[in-house]
């Protein structure tokens, strides 16, 4: 794996990818997970669709950030990360929580109404404790009007219609989606989003078109099954311009 790019991933179904349900050698490798942290005030709390795009861009930022790559501080543990299971786990903070969590290495992003702070990746079962000690069940948000349609110039993360999630959930899955959109680009479209700021729309797939998604080639993800759905469901279809044209 080089050490100056962002490595390239299997498809979402092969029994190497970090998406595949049946165990696999990246079992075997030690496990980290990537934080994220909605900030939710009670009388403030961002639109869904906002908190699940701006997790979206926060991992393509943490992965095209210069300490994430080449030897900078976080690309051993990126690299780490990345060569097994590709976990993300969401969690809320408010008040002084958030204020600790800012304090903590890592980037925030924001959205219209969201703001998401994305942390380098930790070992599963040992993070700082001022993360440890947030809340990650029971995350979930509305939006106050149905989104817009999505500009069909942006990149798209279709989700499942058929599938409940949380928006903790769901804004992790958004994320595995981003991530694998990313693997599937060349470095000069990689370059072209990044320098455009990582314009996205995350919108639940029509019902009769989400069959021919997850059969269009585009990147898939399917879940591991640790929490809420059932491992193996198809989650998020990454449809980006450059993927579309092949």
């Amino acid at each position: 794996m080089s050490s100056d790019q962002t490595p390239t991933a299997p498809p979402a179904d092969s029994p190497t990818s970090p998406f595949h349900a049946e165990r696999s050698a990246r079992d075997e490798a030690p496990q980290f997970a990537l934080p994220l942290v909605v900030h939710m005030e009670r009388d403030a709390p961002p639109a869904r669709t906002d908190a699940l795009e701006t997790a979206a861009r926060a991992v393509l930022v943490m992965l095209s950030d210069e300490r994430s790559l080449g030897e900078g501080e976080w690309a051993q543990v990126m690299r780490d990360w990345q060569d097994a299971r590709i976990r993300k786990v969401v969690r809320r903070a408010r008040g002084a929580e958030w204020r600790r969590a800012e304090a903590l290495p890592g980037i925030t992003v924001m959205g219209e109404s969201a703001e998401v702070r994305v942390f380098p990746p930790v070992p599963v079962d040992v993070w700082p404790k001022e993360l440890a000690k947030l809340q990650v069940s029971g995350t979930d948000l509305d939006d106050p009007r149905p989104p817009a349609d999505a500009d069909p110039e942006v990149p798209v993360l279709w989700l499942n219609p058929e599938l409940t999630m949380s928006a903790g959930k769901a804004m992790a899955q958004a994320g595995h989606g981003a991530q694998l959109a990313w693997w599937a680009l060349s470095d000069e479209e990689r370059a072209v989003w990044h320098k455009a700021g990582f314009p996205l729309a995350v919108r639940t797939a029509p019902a009769a078109l989400w069959p021919g998604l997850t059969t269009s080639g585009l990147p898939l993800v399917r879940d591991a099954g640790f929490t809420e759905i059932a491992p193996g469901s198809a989650t998020v279809v990454a449809g980006h311009p450059a993927l579309r044209l092949i």
